[in-house]
């Protein structure tokens, strides 16, 4: 017997985050990898996300920037983020709003 664990089973699920614009501003990253924090039967709705991704990031703008953005995930916008259950290994992009002229 080795006693040697396979890393990846101590490791929570985790996503990764795309940052643009004032996201990424706010933040100084363009992309991160961020672990599920699971509190119930391993999904986790993607509408506490914002609450993670600010908590991870504290003193910066990036809980306001966050309010005004939309989500996409896997490449496909989000219309009802409450309705999204991420278990791990998705792509999520904040999509902050653009103003013109």
């Amino acid at each position: 017997m080795s006693g040697n664990t396979t890393p990846a089973q101590n490791t929570p699920p985790s996503i990764t985050v795309l940052y643009f614009a004032a996201a990424s501003t706010a933040t100084g990253l363009t992309s991160e990898r961020v672990p599920l924090p699971f509190s119930n039967a391993s999904q986790f709705p993607l509408s506490a996300l914002a609450d993670v991704l600010a908590a991870r990031h504290p003193g910066t703008q990036l809980g306001a920037v966050l309010a005004q953005s939309q989500w996409a995930v896997d490449e496909e916008m989000v219309d009802d983020p409450a309705g999204v259950v991420l278990k791990g290994g998705e792509e999520v992009a904040v999509i902050c709003p653009v103003s013109g002229g």
